[in-house]
């Protein structure tokens, strides 16, 4: 049973299933998420009590901006900091862009080691080593 206030889920509307899907699904497996639901225009995954869910947009109205009114950005929790650089060199090798690169990997500061990045609809993505 998940703790009450544990986040349940979460969705994201993507403006490609595909292009997303290929920065989201090896991303979340590297968490030890796995693929929970599959329908036509939409993919979850989910690990333990929580899921994220990736729904294809019927018209895009505009690109997304984590500056507005929204969602700014998810952080994952990483095993350590070698698995940080692990996902640098994935995300770095697939093309997808790391955020704030002349500070990586302490751009959240001196004691902050973290990836940030963008998936394809450049909603960012904070991946972040244990303290210590």
């Amino acid at each position: 049973m998940a703790a009450p206030g544990s986040l349940h889920h979460l969705e994201i509307n993507v403006s490609s299933l595909e292009r997303s899907l290929r920065f989201w699904a090896p991303l979340l497996e590297r968490f030890e998420y796995t693929e929970h639901q599959v329908w036509n225009g939409g993919r979850s995954y989910i690990r333990d009590t929580t899921y994220l869910v990736f729904t294809q947009v019927d018209k895009v109205d505009g690109a997304y901006n984590r500056r507005n009114v929204g969602l700014n950005h998810l952080a994952f929790h990483a095993a350590s900091q070698t698995q940080v650089d692990e996902i640098t060199r994935w995300v770095k090798s697939n093309g997808y862009r790391v955020l704030y690169e002349d500070r990586h990997p302490f751009a959240g500061g001196p004691q902050h080691y973290a990836l940030y990045c963008e998936d394809p609809d450049r909603i960012k993505v904070e991946i972040v080593a244990p303290a210590g």
